[in-house]
């Protein structure tokens, strides 16, 4: 695997994940209700949270896994915005819940202050809340069958539940200063945040229309770049400093939470990292070419500085 794989055709995949990026804030921009719509204050910190930059790579993954399954129609691709937009709306909301004083009591977030620390706690607590039946609402309403739409939903509401993001944040809460097995700390991480990166790749193949069988490639394909992606993570924790992360560096020890450097030493989570990725490649390739904005994910995700 490298870092940054050429693209056989079109633009490179910086340019590419840029581009993705840029998309998905327009359409934020829009979708998002108006800082001057009433109540003002909700509205605005809302758009503080979703707005505030970000890598955008949940809604990267769900282009690449829709593109990687069809070619594409317009009312495909308006579905697939609506569904990045709403994993983007349900990830803002748990990092919003995540930096309050009664769950991570962080005051840094993407290089700026937390939603509760610019505006006050009450506020931020209310935008999250309204993000997620916001993310929702922009499911039910794609252009695309009501089956596909009913399974968009179920998906993400399954991901970000008590058995997916909220169960992972709860075990998390609940594991400072214990010693997590293994298989325990992989269960953790699967939950809180491999179940979103997972349904992002989901969601892409269910708008899209995938076979069962390209499902099925996905699926695993999610699974592994969900858990990559925690793990790096982890490592990042310790060795980014506070200008690259975005964030405050170091917390995990400092609040003595288990964690994949905690528990495996920082080379042996490297190298499961690098494990974790090649597990990714290997799922898509039944996929082919049309695979290739996914595999350079998985490469970014696991060599990424930040």
């Amino acid at each position: 695997m490298t870092a940054l794989t050429a693209s056989k055709a079109g633009p490179s995949f910086p340019d590419w994940l840029r581009d993705r990026a840029a998309h998905i804030d327009r359409v934020l921009e829009e979708l998002l209700p108006t800082a001057g719509q009433a109540p003002q204050r909700l509205h605005e910190a809302m758009r503080y949270a979703v707005l505030g930059g970000g890598k955008r790579v949940r809604a990267a993954l769900v282009y690449a896994a829709g593109h990687a399954s069809c070619n594409g129609t317009p009312a495909t691709e308006a579905s697939l915005d609506r569904a990045a937009a709403a994993i983007e709306l349900i990830h803002a909301y748990s990092l919003v819940h995540d930096d309050l004083p009664c769950m991570d009591d962080d005051t840094l977030r993407r290089g700026r202050p937390t939603v509760h620390v610019q505006f006050d706690e009450a506020t931020a607590m209310l935008a999250g809340d309204a993000m997620q039946p916001l993310a929702f609402e922009l499911l039910a309403g794609m252009p695309t069958a009501p089956a596909l739409a009913a399974q968009a939903v179920t998906i993400l509401a399954h991901a970000s539940g008590s058995l997916g993001m909220a169960g992972g944040q709860a075990i998390d809460l609940g594991s400072v200063g214990r010693s997590l097995t293994r298989d325990q700390l992989q269960t953790m991480h699967s939950m809180k945040t491999g179940a979103m990166l997972a349904a992002s790749v989901t969601l892409g193949g269910i708008v899209a229309g995938a076979s069962s069988a390209t499902r099925q490639a996905l699926d695993a394909y999610g699974r592994s770049i969900g858990l990559a992606f925690q793990v790096v993570d982890d490592i990042l924790d310790v060795t980014a400093d506070m200008a690259s992360l975005g964030k405050t560096p170091g917390k995990d020890a400092a609040d003595n939470k288990p964690t994949y450097v905690s528990l495996l030493g920082l080379d042996e989570a490297r190298s499961y990292a690098r494990q974790l990725g090649e597990a990714a490649h290997e799922a898509i390739v039944p996929l082919g070419e049309g695979a290739e904005r996914l595999a350079q994910l998985a490469d970014f995700i696991v060599f990424r500085d930040r």
